[in-house]
């Protein structure tokens, strides 16, 4: 597979204008990729060709600081991040794809600590403790989370005196979650609401694994709060939906409200809870609206924002609008969310076709058409769902790529989402259970094959060759 990996690595490379490089550029990009990637072989070329460009384009973003290495969302420098070109509302995203690595601890657990430690600004919504509690699964090896357990603590206490309101949920501001110009708006909304249960539950299995249970007992019942909360206030017949509420303004309500039909809206952030399993089975009826071209089904991705609303692709001037561009940030979290509701959940609304065919419409978004009609790929910030043109970076353009905004082509080779955790734990289904390798795929039943090698799990390496007869999990 090294001279797949070559073939891919050269092809990219050829197509790409390297307008900002780090601690990888591209002539160091292959052999950094042939030692530190799980390598893959699938029957479906899109799916497999991605997957080896978004561990190419994340290579771009590790970052050697006085602090260890980071991983950064923009190559160039914006005026909204914190030291060193740090933000962290996509860290969950880093941490969970880049726990493949071979070299981990190199590159990750540096990552987990800038945050941790302070050196990092948090200003955005993440879920920290549960990216840790991801990252430490895949080791089996909890000692480092056991080690950081005061400081998710603290960073767990610190996000409930600033943000908590009165009836148990958790107030945001929709911009500061990542999502701009939303059609709800802010208030109490299932993303830092989600976030805030994943990491109660992330700390109090951590707690019992270090045998502290009263920490572990704490916060389960900090989780079945927020769950309860959740429910009564956020849910909306067949749907999760933003409680708007002003920044200032006390949560007056022990159940749903009527909402203004301007802010009532389903949005895709509404599958979040599924990421972290917090919903009942009864729930998800909710992915009927996946699957529907009046919710969020479109030609070239999931929509942010369901498509029967009237403020749907409302026209604003900003280039980061949430009110129904598809969002890569979005689809990754909708597409763990899946992912989880197949396995972990009693349903029939959503299937592994479904997860497929929503993965490789993902894949195939990878693009951008040049002026002269060639096809390259490409990653970036928002999509139209209907004409696959990358809309921020078109508004971009259109004024002049502003230094105040980042200046030319900040988008390119965008780190704000998943792929390659999307074919791994998703679509092939590897995971470590009590200490060993597992696969529970949810490949089409059309797929003979597919083969996975270099993958570090454990500490040792593994080879992984399926078919439909059997499944051999090797260490080599």
């Amino acid at each position: 597979m090294i001279e797949k990996l070559k073939y891919y690595v050269d092809s990219f490379n050829k197509t790409d204008n390297q307008l900002y490089s780090q601690l990888f550029p591209n002539d160091k990009a292959f052999d950094f990729l042939k030692e530190q990637i799980p390598l893959i072989d699938c029957p479906d070329k899109d799916i497999e060709k991605t997957y080896y460009y978004r561990w190419w384009t994340y290579r771009k973003h590790i970052k050697d600081t006085p602090h260890g290495h980071i991983i950064t969302e923009f190559l160039p420098k914006v005026a909204w991040s914190g030291p060193y070109n740090s933000i962290n509302c996509p860290a969950g995203f880093h941490i969970r794809e880049g726990r493949w690595l071979k070299d981990q601890d190199n590159w990750i657990k540096e990552y987990i600590n800038f945050w941790l430690n302070g050196i990092g600004k948090s200003p955005y919504s993440s879920w920290y403790a549960h990216a840790v509690l991801e990252y430490c699964a895949l080791k089996n090896d909890y000692d480092f989370a056991i080690e950081v357990l005061p400081k998710l603590i603290k960073m767990f206490e610190d996000r409930e005196k600033k943000q908590k309101r009165n009836g148990g949920l958790y107030w945001s501001l929709d911009g500061y979650d990542g999502m701009e110009l939303s059609i709800s708006g802010s208030g109490l909304r299932p993303t830092l609401n989600s976030y805030v249960y994943g990491d109660a539950i992330a700390i109090a299995k951590i707690a019992k694994i270090a045998k502290n249970f009263v920490t572990e007992q704490r916060f389960l019942k900090i989780a079945e709060e927020i769950k309860t909360a959740f429910d009564s206030l956020l849910w909306d017949k067949d749907f999760y939906k933003v409680l708007p509420l002003g920044e200032t303004e006390e949560n007056p309500y022990t159940q749903r409200p009527k909402i203004p039909c301007e802010h009532d809206v389903r949005e895709e952030l509404g599958f979040i809870p599924w990421y972290f399993n917090l919903p009942d089975n009864d729930k998800c009826v909710a992915f009927k609206q996946l699957l529907d071209h009046n919710g969020f089904k479109a030609k070239y991705g999931i929509t942010s924002a369901e498509r029967r609303h009237k403020r749907y692709l409302e026209e604003h001037p900003h280039e980061c609008l949430w009110n129904g561009p598809v969002w890569p940030f979005a689809t990754s979290q909708t597409l763990v969310a899946i992912a989880n509701a197949i396995r972990n959940y009693t349903q029939d609304y959503i299937t592994k076709d479904d997860y497929f065919d929503l993965l490789l419409q993902y894949a195939k978004s990878h693009k951008r058409t040049l002026d002269n009609g060639k096809v390259i790929p490409w990653i970036d910030e928002n999509l139209h769902p209907d004409t696959c043109v990358w809309e921020a970076r078109r508004k971009l353009e259109a004024k002049g790529w502003l230094k105040e905004k980042g200046g030319l082509e900040r988008g390119k080779d965008y780190n704000h989402s998943l792929f390659c955790d999307l074919v791994l734990s998703g679509l092939f289904g590897i995971d470590v259970k009590d200490g060993k390798v597992t696969v529970n795929p949810l490949v089409p039943d059309s797929w003979d094959y597919f083969k996975v090698e270099n993958l570090w799990l454990c500490g040792k390496r593994y080879r992984i060759t399926y078919t439909k007869a059997k499944t051999v999990i090797e260490n080599y």
